[in-house]
């Protein structure tokens, strides 16, 4: 594993933003051969960082790291790449420039490119907003991917998600949608609390609940994993990033594209990569009837759910089963 960072330089953002002395970060498995053709991208997705992804490769899994080069950069605002928690200047989220996923993709470009020499991936495959930036590979670079693999991910934010992500954004601003003073560092505490208990209830499925499934995961009573799996989680985050990479998610459309004019449609038509949609059957917040609508408009693309009940989780491998249906799918891309 290596780790690095890509120095943009400042970058004009999509929405005519400047981010002053943009860095990427990132972290790379494996080694690039020869004919640099074995390259696999997975980005991060929302409060994730590099660190959190090797669940999903490794030497022999499906994504063999003795085969495959995998490139893991970070989203920008996650606290790795830059993000106000890090930014000498652009402290606040209200005063970082707004970031849209093509803007992330766009950078992710220029690091293939700039630092590798590398012109096509073999295999673009996210979770979450991760999926979304594997979307915007496909409609914004459709020549230089050659398989997608979105799991319980969007091309669009739909307007449900889009409302939850209110319900997210009104915890982490203590209900004000307005910054919290970085010396405030109880409010600051407060709001990350509330935002864990929004993002408990929707996360995981009622089923999952209601089998007390947090057992499986060494947590003794459902307050306890209240406390111990998500509050811990969002502890760890900060106020700031979370709002940045909140707001790139609610905009995120691969029909915002000028190219495309706000059709739908026709962004997800001009698809040319072998392409599997992996939904979770019991995600409430990208839902398979909402997947299986986009997959609709991908030419030759494969919908494909995941039988689970843990919710959105079932793709980011908190359950072996899970874990086990998308390596297996994993497989079948590759060997096409």
């Amino acid at each position: 594993m290596v780790d690095d960072v890509f120095n943009a330089g400042d970058v004009t953002l999509e929405d005519g933003g400047i981010l002053p002395s943009a860095r990427l970060a990132y972290r790379t498995f494996g080694q690039l051969n020869s004919s640099k053709d074995n390259v696999v991208l997975n980005p991060t997705w929302y409060a994730g960082v590099g660190s959190d992804n090797p669940w999903l490769f490794g030497p022999g899994r499906a994504l063999d790291t003795d085969r495959y080069f995998v490139v893991v950069p970070e989203m920008l605002g996650n606290g790795v790449s830059s993000s106000p928690s890090n930014h000498p200047t652009l402290r606040s989220w209200a005063e970082f420039p707004r970031v849209s996923i093509r803007d992330n993709v766009r950078l992710q470009s220029r690091l293939l490119d700039e630092v590798f020499g590398i012109r096509n991936i073999r295999l673009a495959i996210g979770w979450s907003m991760g999926a979304q930036q594997v979307f915007e590979w496909g409609t914004l670079l459709p020549d230089r991917v050659g398989a997608i693999i979105a799991m319980c991910g969007s091309a669009k934010t739909s307007p449900h998600n889009w409302v939850f992500l209110e319900g997210v954004k009104a915890a982490l601003t203590l209900g004000t949608g307005a910054t919290i003073a970085r010396a405030n560092q109880v409010a600051r505490r407060a709001a990350l609390r509330a935002a864990a208990r929004v993002y408990a209830g929707w996360a995981l499925s009622q089923t999952f609940y209601r089998q007390q499934l947090w057992r499986n995961l060494n947590f003794q009573s459902l307050e306890d994993f209240l406390v111990g799996f998500w509050e811990g989680l969002f502890s760890k985050k900060d106020v700031d990033d979370l709002m940045v990479m909140l707001l790139t998610w609610q905009s995120a459309d691969v029909s915002s594209n000028p190219a495309y004019g706000g059709d739908l449609g026709r962004a997800l038509g001009s698809i040319s990569a072998r392409t599997l949609v992996l939904p979770s059957s019991s995600d409430l917040y990208f839902t398979a009837d909402d997947s299986a609508a986009e997959a609709s408009f991908i030419p030759g693309a494969e919908f494909r759910p995941i039988d689970s009940i843990f919710g959105h989780a079932a793709g980011v491998g908190i359950n072996p089963v899970d874990t086990t249906f998308i390596e297996r799918a994993i497989t079948d891309v590759l060997r096409r």
